[in-house]
C-alpha cells in the first residue's frame, strides 16, 4: 500500500499528483492514470453512476472527461493534462460505487496517452493539495 496522510479526514496519497478540481493523477512513463481524490468523492457521497469518454478520444487539459452522478449531486471530472483515452475503467459502468470505496486503486477512471509532458509540472504535489484541502473546509 501506498504511503498516505491525512488532511481533515480525508485521504491524500504521496505517489500522486493532483489538480485543484480534485482529481488525482498518476504518472508512469507517457501514461496517466486519472481518478478523483478522496476529497472528491467523500464530498459528492453514495455515487450511482458514471458516464465516460470514448477510447480514442482526444482531451485538452481541464476539458471534461467523465460525469459522476451521486444521490446529492451531479459532478464533472476534467483531464488534468493533454492527451488521447487509451483505457477507461469498464468495471465503473456497473459498480460506479468503487469510486466511493477505493478511489485511488479500483476506482480509478481513465489511463490516458500524455501529449505535453511539460503540463505534469502545473499539477500539485500532494502538500500543496493538502493545504487546498485545509484551507477549504
Amino acid at each position: 500500500m501506498s504511503e498516505e496522510f491525512e488532511v481533515k479526514g480525508y485521504r491524500i496519497r504521496k505517489d500522486l499528483m493532483y489538480t485543484s478540481d480534485d482529481e488525482w493523477v498518476k504518472i508512469e512513463g507517457d501514461i496517466a492514470i486519472i481518478g478523483v481524490t478522496d476529497y472528491a468523492q467523500k464530498k459528492l457521497k453514495n455515487i450511482i453512476s458514471i458516464e465516460l469518454p470514448e477510447i480514442g478520444r482526444r482531451m485538452s487539459k481541464r476539458e471534461v472527461v467523465a460525469t459522476i452522478e451521486s444521490v446529492k449531486a451531479v459532478a464533472d471530472v476534467y483531464s488534468p493534462l493533454t492527451g488521447t483515452v487509451i483505457e477507461i475503467n469498464e468495471t465503473l459502468k456497473d459498480q460506479p460505487e468503487l469510486i466511493n470505496h477505493d478511489p485511488y486503486e479500483k476506482g480509478w477512471i481513465i489511463k490516458i496517452k500524455i501529449e505535453n509532458p511539460s503540463e505534469i509540472n502545473m499539477l500539485l504535489k500532494p502538500e500543496e493539495y493538502a493545504k487546498k484541502i485545509y484551507e477549504t473546509e
